[in-house]
């Protein structure tokens, strides 16, 4: 099963996008839906929250008046934090129950508008934000919902911001075309990524690591490895020393391959079992063909996602093979001279050497000669 979450700010059309996910066959799990069956007449979410707000926020019939209790909470923090205190806890319920009644091969799309205002973002394999810049939002919202350009606006400043779901996004879906248009980029995400995604999840397959290619430095790359390693040390738990990345993709202006090295410590190397049962959950299975090594390296992890290449290594803090890693960082970003010799050791182990390998072991191996001992 792969869950994936789903979000977007008010007006970019991430319904839209769930909808044609469902058609290519998701279990939608829509966070909104959720909220309000909760809260519905006879609840005792419902009760919780006329306790807490009085009568005054129910209708005639029963049901709860939004625009009442809206009026209430809206612009008052400490209203909005007793209702979150309400509904989310039994939103969360809700949602797991239908998680857990998903099949064993599906994916799961959890709709959830503020994913990355409540920090839920790592707890995904993958998140997908639907983007649309503000302009087009206010507009939609002003033709479709009928809403005053102050308050649209008013609405989308007290959500994230651009920015900040940009930083929570393995995928940013582009919302602002065509219908046809977005039907393409949804059918491409679900074939090209969702569907192997979970085959290798299931199957507790890595994406194969492939030739060593090496690519201009990324600036992106330190925010993507942010991401990981938020995903990573939320699998890991209190068991996990923190994540560090590391390897080429760490250094600024340094060739590499286009895949993120993560160092995952851990004070008890007995830990590697449950910590790798977490980690597969999360989008990365352990490599079979890596175990590990007698310096501190107790596992080796990779990525299942056909989209985005990386490595969680599991050391023992403070292990010699945990040092090297981060020294090796350290010195290479450091020390232009020691960055640049190792570049062309990359590259010339990669274009003369190894160029025609279907995998990248035996280029790390020759590598890895320079890191251990760059004078030799």
């Amino acid at each position: 099963m792969l869950r994936t979450g789903l979000t977007g700010g008010i007006g970019a059309g991430k319904s839209t996008v769930a909808r044609r996910l469902v058609e290519r066959g998701a279990v939608l799990v829509d966070s909104d839906r959720i909220a309000r069956e909760v809260v519905a007449a006879g609840t005792e979410g419902l009760s919780a929250v006329v306790e807490a707000f009085g009568e005054q926020i129910l209708r005639p019939d029963g049901e709860l008046d939004r625009p009442a209790l809206a009026s209430v909470v809206f612009g008052d923090p400490q209203a909005r934090r007793t209702l979150d205190g309400i509904v989310h806890p039994l939103v969360r319920a809700r949602s797991d129950e239908l998680v857990a009644g998903a099949a064993a091969d599906g994916i799961v799309v959890q709709d959830i508008p503020l994913l990355v205002e409540g920090g839920t973002a790592p707890a995904f394999p993958l998140v997908v934000v639907v983007g649309v810049d503000e302009q087009e939002r206010v507009s939609r919202l002003v033709s479709t919902r009928g809403m005053a350009e102050s308050d649209a606006r008013a609405r989308i400043a007290a959500q994230a911001t651009d920015e900040q779901r940009r930083a929570a996004a393995d995928v940013w879906l582009d919302n602002s075309g065509s219908a046809e248009e977005t039907r393409a980029r949804v059918d491409a995400l679900w074939d090209g990524r969702l569907v192997p995604f979970e085959e290798n999840l299931r199957a507790g397959r890595p994406v194969a690591a492939g030739p060593p290619r090496l690519v201009h430095p990324d600036p992106t790359w330190p925010d993507q490895a942010r991401r990981l390693a938020d995903r990573v040390a939320v699998a890991a738990g209190s068991r996990g020393s923190g994540v560090e990345h590391v390897g080429s993709t760490a250094v600024p202006g340094l060739l590499g391959r286009d895949v993120l090295d993560l160092q995952l410590a851990v004070t008890d190397p007995a830990d590697a079992g449950p910590v790798g049962e977490a980690l597969a959950e999360a989008g990365f299975p352990a490599d079979p063909h890596d175990p590990g090594d007698g310096a501190g390296t107790v596992a080796v992890h990779r990525s299942a996602d056909p989209g985005r290449a990386a490595v969680v290594v599991l050391r023992e803090q403070g292990s010699p093979a945990w040092r090297h890693a981060v020294e090796l960082r350290d010195r290479l970003r450091a020390d232009d001279r020691a960055r640049d010799a190792y570049a062309e050791r990359k590259r010339a182990a990669a274009a003369a050497l190894y160029a025609d390998d279907p995998d990248a072991f035996r280029y790390s191996a020759h590598t890895a000669a320079w890191r251990d001992d760059p004078n030799g």
